[in-house]
Parts: structure tokens; C-alpha cells; sequence
């Protein structure tokens, strides 16, 4: 009989990359948010599967970019811990961007910290053959890579390789999970990280990354359904009157998306209340860094 193996990988990337994308293919359910915006993913979270006999615990990070605020630099100080917590590290790269500068700096970072490091070039569907093995080639010239796969986390194509290689390369240990979690992550800050999703998806550009969402309350009622009160954090009036919309329109957009999908997700009823509120020095604050275990002083 095989040894049971279990063990940390550690996704790391630059932003929008997919590795959120890879955490939720292997795990089978959203444990982590996707949108087409950068710096989508705030906290390294953990989306836990099984495979073949091993327990494959993926840390998805925060996209590694140049930090200019408290927040950004928290954000990037969560990703490089996550690397160093690893037993493997996979960079992830969009293959349609290839080499960026954001990527180059973390392959420099990797040389810098003598690391070995496993690469995934993604969403392989939306480039050509010609491209791929150019890009393969490329990486390979700058970093020693353990391993490199390529594939497409949206589609699934081609991934199994790259999951059956972390299965065979992690350690033999014990399972450190119940088979069946999916992820270490209370259940209302899923909820808020699914609001958040929301207000990336209906909002403009730029809002969402003045934004935070803060659960308040998750109480379970006497009738099996849950009370799910969540407060979005914004800098300005302004952004407030835009997340409302006119006569409440958007916020009951955003709320009925996340309430309808967490239902969906946790197969219970949910009762869900959104409430905006400025605080215009919200990212100074330490509180809004606890929940997320993010590093205020990064």
C-alpha cells in the first residue's frame, strides 16, 4: 500500500496569473476569488484536496507587484511567507503576458534567495505551440526549474500532470486535514471575500482597491438559516454613493450575487445585509489586518 504524503505548495505569481483559478480546479469548489482584476486575492489562503494519496495543501498568495501603500505592502509580505512556509513552490505565469517586469523580479528575488521552484505557465488556450515552447525556453534560461508544466487551471487541460508531480514530490506524512475540508478559512470571511468578489465584478476600475469588507455577524438561527451582516469600508463619499447606486440598485445587485452563491456553496439559507460606511483612513487602521492575517507593519 502507498504511503499517505502531505504537504504545503506554496502559488506565487504576478497578479492575475491564475493561481486562485489553480486552487479552486483542484479543490472542486471556490475557496478562493477570481476576477479579470489584479490584486484580486488580499490574504495567502488555503484550498485544500486530495490526489492520488496525498494531501495537497496549495497556499494561494497574493500576486507579488511593486507595493506603494500599507496595504500593497502587506499584501506582498503575505506572499513571500507563504513561499517561505512551502515544501514546494510553484511560480505561475500568465503565458499570454509571458516575461513581465513583475515576473523577472520575482525570478531575480528567487535566484537572490537561492530557492527551487516548480513553473506552470497558464492558460496555454490562449496562446499558440510556437509561443509556448519560446516561452519554456525562455524561463528555462533564466531559472533551474525542478519541473515545467503548462496548462490551462480555467479548462483543466493538461493540469493532471502537475497535480500528480505534486502528489509524488511531497513528504510522507500523516494527512493534516479531515479528508473532506476544503479549506482552513472561517466560513464569514469566505462570505466577505464573496461580497468583495461582487463588488470587483459590478464596480468601476479603480473602486474595488478602496475598498475592504469586514464581516460584522454569522449567527446561526433557530430554523437552520444564517444571518450574515457585512460592512464595505470605503475612503470617500463618493465611492459610497457608487456602491449604492441610484435608489439602493447596486447594492442590492451586489448582495443578492454573493447571498445567491453562498447559498449555492454552503447548501444553507442565507440572510445577508450589507452596510456601507466611509472611513477615510481605513487602510492606516490595524483591525482591518487581524481578520485577514495580514502584517500591518510590513
Amino acid at each position: 500500500m502507498k504511503p499517505t504524503r502531505c504537504g504545503f505548495v506554496a502559488l506565487i505569481g504576478a497578479p492575475n496569473a491564475g493561481k486562485s483559478t489553480i486552487t479552486n480546479n483542484f479543490v472542486g469548489s471556490k475557496v478562493s476569488i477570481v476576477t479579470p482584476k489584479a490584486q484580486t486575492t488580499r490574504t495567502t489562503i488555503k484550498g485544500i484536496g486530495i490526489y492520488d494519496n496525498t494531501q495537497i495543501i496549495f497556499l494561494d498568495t497574493p500576486g507579488i507587484f511593486t507595493p506603494k501603500r500599507r496595504l500593497d505592502r502587506a499584501m506582498v509580505a503575505s506572499a513571500w511567507d507563504g513561499f517561505g512556509d512551502a515544501d514546494i513552490n510553484v511560480l505561475v505565469v500568465d503565458a499570454r503576458r509571458g516575461m513581465n517586469d513583475e515576473t523577472s523580479a520575482i525570478i531575480d528575488e528567487l535566484i537572490k534567495r537561492d530557492a527551487h521552484a516548480v513553473l506552470a505557465l497558464n492558460k496555454i488556450d490562449l496562446v499558440n505551440e510556437e509561443r509556448l515552447c519560446e516561452l519554456k525556453e525562455e524561463f528555462e534560461n533564466l531559472f533551474n526549474f525542478d519541473a515545467v508544466f503548462m496548462f490551462s487551471a480555467q479548462s483543466g487541460d493538461y493540469i493532471c500532470d502537475f497535480y500528480q508531480y505534486l502528489a509524488d514530490n511531497l513528504p510522507e506524512s500523516p494527512w493534516y486535514y479531515p479528508e473532506e475540508q476544503m479549506s482552513d478559512m472561517p466560513l464569514k470571511l469566505l462570505a466577505a471575500e464573496i461580497v468583495r468578489e461582487k463588488l470587483f465584478l459590478n464596480l468601476k476600475q479603480e473602486l474595488p482597491y478602496a475598498l475592504t469588507v469586514e464581516p460584522e455577524l454569522w449567527e446561526h438561527k433557530d430554523d437552520g438559516s444564517i444571518r450574515a451582516e457585512m460592512t464595505i469600508y470605503v475612503a470617500r463619499e463618493g465611492q459610497k454613493s457608487i456602491i449604492l447606486g441610484r435608489n439602493g440598485v447596486m447594492i442590492k445587485k451586489i448582495g443578492q450575487s454573493a447571498r445567491l452563491e453562498l447559498e449555492e456553496l454552503l447548501e444553507e439559507r442565507i440572510h445577508l445585509f450589507l452596510y456601507v460606511k466611509v472611513r477615510e483612513n481605513w487602510v492606516e487602521e490595524p483591525s482591518h489586518y487581524t481578520d485577514w492575517n495580514l502584517n500591518f507593519k510590513a
